[in-house]
């Protein structure tokens, strides 16, 4: 996998599967790293590398979603780590369970991308407002009715796994590009998936990291743009409807 540094805490892995790039996180803290999604599966010895060559061990783990990419290692990492937290929302944990039953409030979406179902629970569930480590949880469904996003209190580095995508150009999720259609076809509820963009875009985020694409800094601009797009295209769609 390769790594790149951004900014004091925020370390990017890609993995290059077939033309698929698939991006974990690794977050410094006081007491070790935070590994955010944990990839496909087969990951877990160069994650493991990845940590030793930052000099710091993995102490917690914390999930984006519960799509095959960002989870695929999940089971590894955790045998390998039985000390390591194992984090993730409730309803990940339910979808992780085999359980994928819509919920109520799902609007009759229909679950869309790869589902895996996984040996490993959660040590700990999260909500909106909680805390990993520096990380705030931010609530980001669309992508997934699952997806949550993590914000650094220090630095505002923004892990949005696939609440955007960057590979192909930006992108809030459920809109096509065609260089890299795929997060565009898992999405699940593109309406939230604008909701979710706009609230994540209200962070003011330094660093923009997602599960597919390269990092970018200062990523309002681009952010902006990237809601606009989808914003027109949604709101082109129901004006055809109606």
């Amino acid at each position: 996998m390769k790594l790149s540094r951004h900014g004091d805490y925020l370390a990017q892995l890609t993995r290059w599967p077939l033309l698929f790039p698939v991006n974990v996180y690794l977050m410094r803290e006081a007491d070790g790293l935070t590994l955010i999604d944990t990839g496909v599966g087969g990951c877990a010895p160069e994650i493991l590398r990845a940590a030793d060559a930052l000099g710091a061990p993995i102490v917690r783990i914390a999930l984006t979603h519960g799509h095959g990419d960002h989870v695929g290692s999940l089971d590894a990492l955790a045998a390998a780590l039985p000390g390591a937290e194992v984090l993730m929302s409730p309803r990940t944990a339910r979808l992780l369970s085999g359980d994928r039953t819509p919920d109520p409030a799902d609007g009759g979406g229909e679950l869309r991308g790869s589902w895996q179902t996984l040996a490993t629970r959660p040590t700990r569930l999260l909500a909106p407002g909680d805390l990993v480590g520096s990380l705030e949880v931010l609530a980001a469904p669309g992508h997934s009715p699952d997806h949550v996003a993590f914000l650094d209190r220090r630095d505002r580095a923004l892990i949005a796994g696939d609440a955007f995508q960057t590979r192909g150009g930006i992108a809030v999720s459920g809109t096509l590009r065609p260089l890299f259609p795929f997060p565009a076809m898992a999405t699940w509820d593109k309406g939230a998936a604008l909701a979710s963009a706009r609230a994540l875009r209200a962070t003011e985020p330094t660093h923009l990291a997602v599960g597919h694409g390269p990092v970018l800094d200062d990523p309002g601009a681009a952010m902006d743009q990237a809601i606009a797009v989808t914003a027109r295209g949604l709101e082109g769609t129901l004006h055809h409807a109606g």
